[in-house]
């Protein structure tokens, strides 16, 4: 077999790999990898102080019973106090080396700015430091897009968005000061794929990049960025979502039988991303993940094919494992 012949069965043979990863991972290529053979979270996290914001239910919980399991240090943030002392409570129970002040509950509104710096200041009274803020802290959308109220688009970039930035950059400061530190962002399959009937939430996902993407361009290695973008997880976002109507929420509920990652799952894989200093992770199940290499790769089949995922149902087939929005 000649040199030419050699390259082209190596080349077959790397992209057959790459595809069977795709059909069959619940990740990107590189997490994938990291995750078998990358540092694991327990020997990143171990006694790390970890600030996860939005950790009263969902992907935020799931991050920090992943935590607890690493012997990391954690504090947890939400609005709901109660909801914060049971996923402490569970955390604890995952881990019997984790004493009661290893997790700080630290309930906050976060679309109250002001209280940004006294929360942190908190943090650091309490722990003495603080080596990794995830900021995972958002709402989701279902709406048809001609009819959201402009007030709908403010709430959830005051939440998704600005709420976000204006504790990374508190944060990010003290990281830089200090000369070590990470960030790691939720973003979503939505920051990076147009996702029909959700409008506002895509609009705040792909400004997240934004704002990172340049700020990574910046500090370069100072202070690593991790972006995390997670497709269909089984939580309360449904529930919560935002509607075209400013008070509105969607009401509907994730069912057992629904198609998605687990919180746990998401928040490991989540954790391996950031443990391992990528700048991006997405995780989803198929065929989620092979969508999002067509779409960043083929540019123009995306548009063709978002298109038609879109107007033909599947794409929220895909989302919310049912018909939950429609086209008329």
């Amino acid at each position: 077999m000649d040199l030419c012949s050699l390259v082209w069965v190596a080349l077959i043979l790397y992209f057959s790999i790459c595809l069977a990863i795709m059909c069959l991972a619940d990740s990107d290529i590189l997490t994938f990898f990291y995750s078998y053979y990358g540092k694991t979270p327990a020997e990143a996290f171990d006694d790390k102080v970890v600030w996860v914001t939005g950790s009263s239910s969902g992907i935020g919980e799931g991050l920090a019973k992943e935590l607890a399991k690493c012997n990391a240090k954690i504090v947890l943030t939400a609005r709901r106090k109660d909801e914060l002392e049971r996923v402490k409570s569970d955390c604890l129970g995952l881990n019997k080396r984790l004493k009661n002040e290893d997790i700080l509950v630290l309930p906050m509104d976060l679309t109250d700015y002001s209280s940004h710096q006294p929360a942190f200041d908190r943090v650091i009274e309490h722990f003495g430091r603080l080596d990794v803020l995830i900021s995972n802290a958002g709402r989701s959308q279902r709406a048809n897009w001609v009819d959201i109220e402009l007030e709908v688009d403010k709430n959830l970039f005051e939440l998704n968005v600005f709420s976000l930035i204006n504790l990374n950059r508190i944060v990010l400061r003290y990281f830089l000061a200090n000369g070590r530190g990470q960030l790691a962002v939720t973003s979503s399959v939505a920051g990076k794929i147009g996702a029909p009937f959700s409008g506002s939430y895509t609009g705040s996902k792909y400004a997240l990049h934004g704002y990172f993407e340049s700020l990574r361009s910046e500090i370069g290695n100072k202070v690593p960025i991790t972006m995390l973008c997670p497709g269909p997880v089984f939580s309360g976002f449904l529930k919560e979502a935002f509607t075209a109507k400013t008070g509105d929420k969607f009401g509907q509920e994730t069912q057992a039988t629904d198609r998605r990652m687990t919180a746990d799952r998401c928040g490991y894989l989540s954790l391996v991303a950031i443990a391992n200093g990528l700048d991006e992770a997405w995780t989803a199940l198929f065929p989620v993940i092979l969508v999002l290499y067509f779409c960043m790769y083929q540019p123009f089949i995306a548009t063709k094919l978002m298109k038609f995922l879109s107007q033909s149902g599947i794409a929220m087939k895909l989302r919310d494992s049912r018909q939950s929005m429609n086209n008329e």
